[in-house]
Formats: structure tokens, sequence, C-alpha cells
């Protein structure tokens, strides 16, 4: 076992858990296929339209706190 401290493991503020999704580096890659079916999920749930499958990183992150404030979760 390694005694090695990982900083991505870090959950102080500030840290790189907390960037905003507009500063990712992968931020316009297209959204994960776990992004897109929490999407889904939350989209039901509040009874509103999926969104279409043209949405970057960094838009379905934002998307998804939108739907998780909005749903109170």
């Amino acid at each position: 076992m390694s005694d090695r401290h990982n900083p991505k493991m870090d959950q102080r503020p500030g840290s790189n858990t907390e960037k905003d999704p507009e500063e990712w580096v992968s931020g316009d890659d297209p959204m994960t296929g776990a992004q897109a079916s929490y999407l889904t999920t939350l989209s039901e749930q509040a009874g509103v339209e999926p969104p279409a499958n043209g949405l970057s990183k960094a838009e379905a992150s934002q998307r998804i706190d939108e739907l998780k404030a909005k749903l109170d979760l």
C-alpha cells in the first residue's frame, strides 16, 4: 500500500473538485453517458423534456445543477 497523498482527493473549498464547469479543461467534450442518464432521470422527475444530445460536459453539469435545485436535492 502506498503512503503517497493524492491531492485530487482533497475536498477543501477551492480544490479542483470545486471548479466552475466553464473552467474545466474537458468542459467542451461531449457529455458522458452517466451525465446523459442522470439528466434523463432528473428531467423525468422534474416533469421537463430531457435535453438534446448535443450538450458538452460543462453544459450537462450546469443543467444537472439546475434540475437538482428545482427538485430541492
